[in-house]
C-alpha cells in the first residue's frame, strides 16, 4: 500500500483559501466526505475537536496534521489542502499552518494504514517536500510529488535496514509516543534521525504508535549508546535502561527541539537510570518523589474509576426504580428489579478498593506487585484485625471495622515497596530459582507480609474512617455548604489535573466509606458527591456560555469550537476548558474557580444529593432535588461566563 492508496484527487485542494482554523477543518472534512471515507461528518469532525482540545495537531513550519480515530470512519484515509498565506492553527513555533493533511482512522480495523500514515508523517519533516507540495498548482502534481518522494524514502529506508560493518551500534537511543499514535509519533523520530546525522552523528528511533513498536532497541544497542531519549506523551517501560543516560520529555519536543535533545545526551546532562523501573513508568532519576507518588496513585486511580462509576450508577438506578419503598429499610432492594441493579452495581462498588490498592501496588512493583496490592484492599475494606483473630474459632465479624479508602490506599503503596523489598531479597538466590521467582516466591511472600501488616494497621484506619463518618454524619448548615465550596471549586483549579483528581478522589471515597454507613452520613457523602459534580461540570459551560453571548471577546475560532463545550460540560467533562485556559490562564482560571465554587456550595445549601459518582446531566433522574441541582448548575455557570467576559478584552481578527 501506498501513501496515495489513501489520498486521492477528490480529496486534494490546492491554493485554498480558509478565513480561520475551524473553517481549514470544516473543508479538510468535507473533502474527506467526498472521498468516501467517513459515514458522519459531525461526528468525525467532533472527534477532529476533541483531538484539537488534548493539544494542536500542528507541529510547526506551517505544517498541520488533525488526526482523530472514530466509528464515523468507513475505511482509512486522508484529504489534504495548501492554503497560501496560512491560518493560525496555534503551532509551537508560533506561525501560520498552510499545509494540511487530515487523518481518517477507523476503529477496530488492521493497522496496515498506519504505517502508511507514518510514513507520510516522517516525510513531512524534510523541508523539501513540504515545500514541493505547496508548490504544486494541480491535485495530480500534489499526488507525483508524494509518489516520488515516497519511493525515494523507501529505497532510502532499505539501505538503512541492510547489516553495517563493524560498528558498536547508534550513538543515541530514542523512544517516541504519543496517545494516539498515528502522526506526532513517527515525526519526532524522522527529526531526531534527522537532526543526528546533521551533526554527524547516528540515532536509532523505536515508535510506539497505534501499530504497535516499530524499529525496537536491542540490547546490544542500548549497551552501547550515549544515552536515550524519551519523547512520549505517555508512559514508556525505562526497565531496560538502567545505567544509562535517560532524558524524558514530551513528544513535541521532539518534533521541535531535537539539537537540543541531543546535545542533552551528548553533554551528560541527562540523569542516569538506576534500578528496575515499573512498566508504568516510574521511578526515573528525573521525577522527583511527590512525581512518583502522584504517579502511582493515578494508576490505582484511573483502573478504580470504571468500578466506581458503573456499580455506583447501577445503585442509583436501583433507588430510581424502587420510589415506592423510600424511606424504609429496605429501599433499593424491595423489588425483585431493584435487587437486580442494586446487586450487580454492589458487587462492582465492592471492587473499588481492592482494585485500587492492586493498581498502586502494580505502578510501583509491576506484575509481581498485583496480588499483594489486590489482597491488601480486600484485607483494608474487611477491617480484619488481630483483635479478630482473637475470637477463634468463632472469628466474630462484628468486631471489624472497615478502614476504608484510606486504608486501601495505605496497602496499596505497602504491597507496592514491601514487593520491591521482596524482589531485591531474592537477588541472592541461586539462578536455578530464577524460574519460580515470579510465580511462587513473589506472590507468596509479598501477600504474607501484606497480609501480616493489614491485621496490624487496620484498626488504626479503622478508627479514621469511623472518625471521617461521624465528622461527614454531623455536618449541618454552613459546614457542608463550606465543604461543597471546595470541592466544587477545586474541580476549576487545574480541569482534569492533580487538584480536580484529589476532589474527585475524595468524593467518590466518602460515597463508598458511607455505603453502609447511617442516614445521615449516607445522605452528607451523596451531598458531597452532588456538589463535586456539580462543580466539574461548570467549566466548559463558562466557556460555552461566554463564546455565545460575548462573541466579541472570541475569536471565530473559539467561539466555534466554544459550543461543542455545552456538550462536554453537561457530561461532566471539566477538559473541555483546558484549551482557553491554556491559551488565557489568568482569566479562564479564576473565573471558572468561582462559578465551580458557587455552583457546589448551593448545590449543597439545597441538600442536592448524587448516588451516582458520575454522568453529569444524563444522570440526573438519580439526582435528589435536581430543579435546584440545576438551578446551583446555571448560576455558577452564568456568574463565571459574566466574569470572564467582562474581565477579557474585545479581540480583533
Amino acid at each position: 500500500m501506498k501513501i496515495t492508496d489513501l489520498l486521492k484527487a477528490e480529496g486534494i485542494k490546492v491554493g485554498a483559501s480558509a478565513s480561520d482554523q475551524m473553517d481549514a477543518i470544516d473543508q479538510l472534512v468535507a473533502l474527506q466526505d467526498a472521498s468516501g471515507n467517513i459515514s458522519d461528518k459531525a461526528a468525525y469532525k467532533e472527534a477532529i475537536l476533541k483531538r484539537e482540545s488534548e493539544f494542536s495537531t500542528a507541529v510547526g513550519d506551517g505544517i498541520a496534521i488533525p488526526h482523530a480515530k472514530t466509528s464515523a470512519v468507513k475505511k482509512p484515509g486522508l484529504a489534504a489542502m495548501t492554503v497560501p498565506g496560512g491560518v493560525d492553527w496555534k503551532a509551537p513555533d508560533g506561525g501560520n499552518s498552510d499545509l494540511m493533511f487530515m487523518i481518517a482512522a477507523p476503529e477496530g480495523e488492521a493497522n496496515t494504514h498506519l504505517e502508511i500514515l507514518a510514513n507520510l508523517s516522517a516525510m513531512l519533516m524534510h523541508e523539501e517536500f513540504a515545500n514541493a507540495l505547496r508548490a504544486a498548482k494541480t491535485p495530480a502534481e500534489f499526488l507525483k510529488v508524494i509518489d516520488d518522494a515516497e519511493a525515494a524514502r523507501n529505497a532510502e529506508q532499505a539501505a538503512k535496514a541492510a547489516p553495517a560493518a563493524g560498528g558498536n551500534g547508534p550513538d543515541i537511543l530514542a523512544i517516541t509516543a504519543c496517545p494516539t499514535g498515528i502522526a506526532h509519533t513517527y515525526m519526532a523520530a524522522e527529526n531526531l534521525e534527522k537532526k543526528a546525522a546533521e551533526m554527524g552523528l547516528t540515532l536509532k528511533a523505536e515508535t510506539q504508535g497505534s501499530a504497535g513498536a516499530k524499529n525496537v532497541l536491542t540490547a546490544e544497542e542500548i549497551a552501547n549508546c550515549k544515552g536515550i531519549i524519551i519523547a512520549a506523551d505517555k508512559n514508556v517501560d525505562r526497565a531496560r535502561f538502567a545505567g544509562k543516560q535517560v532524558y524524558v520529555t514530551n513528544v513535541s519536543a521532539g518534533i521541535n527541539e531535537p539539537e537540543k535533545l541531543i546535545n542533552i545526551i551528548l553533554n551528560n546532562e541527562a540523569p542516569v537510570q538506576e534500578g528496575t523501573v515499573a512498566s508504568g513508568g516510574a521511578p526515573a532519576a528525573s521525577e522527583g518523589v511527590g512525581s512518583q507518588i502522584y504517579k502511582h496513585l493515578m494508576n490505582g486511580v484511573s483502573h478504580m474509576l470504571p468500578f466506581v462509576i458503573g456499580g455506583g450508577i447501577l445503585i442509583a438506578i436501583a433507588f430510581l426504580v424502587d420510589m415506592g419503598a423510600a424511606g424504609t429499610g429496605d429501599y433499593g432492594s424491595s423489588t425483585p428489579i431493584a435487587a437486580f441493579f442494586k446487586q450487580i452495581g454492589g458487587v462492582a462498588f465492592d471492587m473499588m478498593l481492592p482494585i485500587l490498592a492492586g493498581y498502586i501496588a502494580m505502578s510501583i512493583a509491576d506484575r509481581p506487585g498485583l496480588a499483594p496490592g489486590v489482597v491488601g484492599g480486600l484485607m483494608a475494606k474487611s477491617g480484619i484485625s488481630l483483635a479478630y483473630l482473637a475470637t477463634a474459632p468463632a472469628l466474630d465479624d462484628s468486631i471489624c471495622v472497615s478502614g476504608g479508602f484510606l486504608a486501601a490506599l495505605a496497602a496499596g503503596f505497602l504491597a507496592g515497596y514491601m514487593t520491591l523489598f521482596i524482589e531485591k531479597a531474592c537477588d541472592a538466590l541461586p539462578e536455578s530459582l530464577e524460574g519460580i521467582k515470579p510465580i511462587l516466591l513473589y506472590p507468596l511472600l509479598g501477600i504474607l507480609a501484606i497480609g501480616a501488616v493489614m491485621f496490624v494497621l487496620n484498626p488504626i484506619f479503622g478508627m479514621i474512617n469511623t472518625a471521617i463518618n461521624d465528622f461527614l454524619g454531623g455536618m449541618q448548615g454552613a459546614n457542608i455548604i463550606l465543604l461543597g465550596a471546595i470541592v466544587g471549586g477545586m474541580m476549576s483549579i487545574d480541569f482534569g489535573g492533580p487538584f480536580n483528581k484529589a476532589s474527585y478522589v475524595f468524593s467518590t471515597g466518602l460515597l463508598a466509606s458511607a455505603a453502609g454507613a447511617d442516614a445521615a452520613t449516607a445522605t452528607n457523602a451523596q451531598i458531597v458527591m452532588a456538589a463535586c459534580m456539580v462543580g466539574g461540570m461548570v467549566p466548559p459551560i463558562v466557556i460555552a456560555l461566554s463564546t455565545t453571548f460575548f462573541k466579541n471577546k472570541w475569536t471565530k475560532a473559539d467561539r466555534d469550537a466554544g459550543l461543542v463545550n455545552y456538550i462536554m460540560g453537561l457530561s461532566f467533562i471539566s477538559e473541555g476548558a483546558i484549551p482557553f485556559a491554556a491559551a488565557d490562564p489568568g482569566h479562564v482560571i479564576p473565573t471558572c474557580v468561582i462559578g465551580s465554587a458557587i455552583a457546589g456550595a448551593m448545590s449543597a445549601a439545597f441538600g442536592c444529593t448524587s448516588p451516582a459518582p458520575h454522568g453529569g446531566a444524563w444522570v440526573i433522574a438519580v439526582i435528589g432535588n435536581p430543579v435546584m441541582w440545576l438551578v446551583a448548575l446555571l448560576a455558577g455557570s452564568a456568574v463565571g461566563a459574566l466574569l470572564l467576559s467582562f474581565w477579557k478584552k474585545p479581540v480583533e481578527e
